[in-house]
């Protein structure tokens, strides 16, 4: 069995200030979805990637990414106009290698965590099989409510990808979601509506897998890197 990656590459570059979708902009001489692409590349589990663009950018995602694969391939597939719709897409071409039994596990993970190091996707990988999904979290020590009456919970933690979940069940909840018209805010969320007695495990993280959302993030990420 392998695992298979959907990186998310759909979104924009207006948070960012850019004009340009913020993955195909520049960190350290590579765009930023190429980063995450590579690391997906060289994980020994991985049978396919998958990388979900912007309608409109598959020429300009092709050209950001191509050069650097190698003899490796990558899926370009359409998104939608949500992350679930996106993720469906993706899912709509991994089934046929999934109802064959050729991929267990599938990875969601946003393109612009282009820090995300192997050994993050290897575990949730692991902790997916093993328990049937997988989210890394990171704690939240310095979160301030909006609400100053409002109580925090002591362990309460931040949600990042990638996220791993077993490939059968995790196709049924999005063929289920599509039927009802269900657009679910995260993976996650489809899952505990459609499949919820789906065991999603949390995998320690760090605040290094950072996402890349405002123009000072660009210069974080290259320190960090």
């Amino acid at each position: 069995m392998s695992a298979a990656v959907v990186i998310l590459g759909a979104g924009s570059g207006s948070r960012v200030g850019a004009h340009v979708n913020k993955v195909l902009l520049d960190l350290d001489g590579l765009p930023v979805l190429a980063h995450s692409v590579l690391t997906a590349l060289a994980l020994g589990d991985v049978e396919a990637v998958v990388v979900v663009h912007r309608p409109g950018e598959e020429d300009a995602v092709a050209a950001a990414v191509g050069p650097h694969l190698g003899d490796r391939d990558v899926l370009l597939v359409a998104g939608g106009a949500t992350r679930h719709a996106s993720e469906q897409a993706a899912l709509q071409v991994l089934a046929p290698r999934i109802e064959a039994g050729e991929v267990d596990v599938v990875v969601i993970h946003d393109g612009a965590r282009a820090l995300a190091p192997a050994d993050l996707f290897e575990r949730t990988i692991a902790a997916a099989r093993e328990h049937g999904g997988a989210v890394p979290v990171v704690a939240l020590p310095g979160l301030i409510p909006r609400d100053a009456d409002t109580a925090l919970s002591p362990g309460l933690v931040g949600v990042q990808t990638p996220q791993a979940f077993r490939a059968g069940p995790l196709l049924e909840a999005y063929r289920a979601a599509a039927d009802e018209g269900f657009e679910g805010t995260d993976t996650a969320a489809c899952l505990e509506r459609y499949r919820a007695e789906t065991v999603i495990e949390a995998v320690p993280s760090t605040p290094a897998n950072l996402k890349i959302t405002y123009a000072e993030d660009l210069v974080t990420a290259s320190r960090l890197r």
